[in-house]
């Protein structure tokens, strides 16, 4: 590929910072506004559930683009889309009708993290795009200023309400103004037959043979239950404890996380990728410990911990297996394989973990009333239990590496 031009370089990191603002300035927050407004257990999770939901279907909607439209113009119109139903689920009172706009809106905006991989990379050298993608991170934790601005200049506290998504609804219709201004992008797979099968990575189902690959799915589908308790449910726990601006705290561990990707490659060259895995692990684990810590001694300063942690227990264990699975499947087979973790792991895995968690929550709520030690408890038990499953019977028979390409894979889901 030619040279970029700094325009182009300029455009395409405000894609990647418009693109994940908008979404990080309502769901960081969404579980607080459930839990202060009294929604059932019931619609907690299948409102939470909108992300995991958007996962599964969204290779299918990515692979139909890229057969048959510009992706440019396909990102264009589904944050249209978002920016539309966004503004509606900010306006609705009843908890079944924001599912609908929040689902609808799902389906629009989760493909729009491939397609905007995919704009990237098709006009941006391959050793450019950390450095374009690096600012969707930026974005999810820039999207926390919206809380400080309006408490700051409005006395206005927005967290824990519906306020969020129209600052979201904006955010994408800004977006969608941008994606105006993107190189062209010609569909990459015109022509070329469509399968499901494919897109969904079902075709890598053949790899579970190997029982060490088998166990590495299974262990990674059962961790999204204890991520999940903070990635979709801590702005509950967070606004219990009396914090203002929720959504800018949570994001600190997003902050932290854009430098602590660069240790992945490091910690995959110099301890391969079993025990890189196994750090990811033990910090979900020193997460729980501080948030049960925190609240059984009335030590705020350790939720700081359980918030600073995020980016090793994703750069760790979620970007190490992404280059696990890389390196264990046949050339051929990669981007499936990696479809397969993706919808294992933040389909089913997230989906399943919202569940139970959405319920471990509502078992010990009393009068709107959550005691969170048991609820720590639990979650520290169970991902203690993981990685001592992961550590006496997971083998690590890749290579050890610390390729530019583990830099990469690092940064494509930094937010999640």
């Amino acid at each position: 590929m030619e040279r970029m031009s700094p325009s182009v370089r300029i455009r395409l990191s405000i894609m990647m910072f418009l693109q994940y603002m908008m979404f990080a300035v309502w769901w960081t927050q969404l579980a607080g506004y459930l839990g202060k407004s009294g929604v059932s257990a019931t619609w907690q999770f299948w409102i939470l559930a909108v992300m995991p939901l958007g996962c599964a279907v969204a290779p299918i909607l990515c692979m139909i683009a890229d057969r048959h439209f510009a992706s440019q113009k396909v990102l264009m119109a589904l944050n249209l889309a978002c920016a539309a139903l966004f503004f509606l689920g900010a306006r609705q009172d009843s908890p079944a009708a924001l599912f609908v706009f929040l689902l609808l809106a799902m389906l629009c905006y989760m493909p729009t993290w491939s397609l905007t991989n995919a704009v990237a990379m098709a006009n941006a050298p391959a050793e450019k795009f950390p450095q374009i993608r690096v600012f969707g991170s930026v974005g999810w934790v820039a999207s926390g200023l919206f809380g400080v601005v309006a408490l700051w200049l409005f006395d206005r506290k927005i967290d824990s309400t519906l306020i969020p998504l129209y600052c979201g609804a904006g955010t994408a219709l800004v977006a969608a103004l941008v994606n105006l201004t993107l190189p062209n992008t010609p569909p990459p797979a015109k022509g070329q037959k469509a399968s499901v099968v494919d897109a969904l990575g079902l075709r890598a189902i053949g790899l579970l043979k190997d029982l060490n690959f088998a166990l590495f799915l299974l262990i990674g589908l059962l961790v999204m239950t204890p991520f999940t308790l903070y990635f979709s449910l801590g702005s509950q726990f967070f606004e219990s404890q009396g914090f203002k601006l929720v959504t800018f705290l949570m994001n600190w561990g997003q902050a932290v996380e854009i430098f602590l990707m660069l240790l992945v490659p490091l910690a995959l060259a110099k301890f391969g990728v079993k025990w890189t895995m196994a750090i990811g692990l033990v910090a979900l684990a020193v997460r729980y410990l501080t948030l049960w810590a925190g609240v059984a001694t009335d030590t705020t300063v350790l939720y700081y911990i359980a918030i600073l942690v995020h980016g090793i227990i994703f750069g760790f264990f979620f970007v190490g297996g992404q280059v696990y699975v890389d390196k264990k499947a046949p050339p051929e087979m990669r981007a499936q394989a990696q479809g397969l973790y993706v919808l294992l792991c933040y389909g089913v895995g997230q989906f399943v973990g919202t569940f139970v968690n959405v319920r471990l929550v509502a078992g010990y709520t009393t009068d709107a009333v959550t005691n969170w030690t048991p609820v720590f408890t639990i979650s520290t038990v169970v991902a203690a239990a993981l990685l001592g499953v992961f550590a006496l019977l997971f083998r690590d028979d890749v290579t050890k590496q610390g390729e530019p390409a583990a830099a990469a894979s690092a940064t494509e889901d930094a937010d999640a």
